[in-house]
């Protein structure tokens, strides 16, 4: 199963999951890339650099900031492969941001694949 990990926390808190990723999160990436589970991720910029689109009536409307108007936002993500939700929950909670924000996983739906 392929899973994405959403790095989330409050920016207004402090805490910088950019700074956090250039570490490579405490060596949890080097791991994870040791046991090849990790698929992909990346660091994202901060919320308040973001554009949301919308189309309307045929028009399409830009709003500066994130989508949601609230202070928790996804400051990263990681995709894994694995054996399963219990496996994605113990990936999860070994990356160092669990202890400091929150980590939403999320299953792929792969393309073409019929939904839930």
């Amino acid at each position: 199963m392929r899973y994405v990990l959403m790095i989330c926390s409050d920016e207004t808190a402090g805490t910088d999951p950019a700074a956090a990723a250039a570490t490579g999160c405490g060596g949890w990436s080097r791991e994870m890339a040791g046991r090849g589970v990790i698929r992909g991720g990346a660091g994202l910029r901060p919320a308040d650099e973001a554009t949301t689109v919308k189309v309307r009536g045929g028009e399409v409307l830009l709003t500066d900031g994130p989508f949601a108007e609230t202070k928790d936002q996804i400051g990263g993500f990681s995709v894994i492969e694995c054996g399963g939700l219990d496996e994605a929950v113990e990936i999860a909670a070994r990356h160092p941001w669990a202890a400091l924000g929150q980590i939403e996983i999320r299953p792929v739906q792969e393309p073409g694949a019929d939904g839930p």
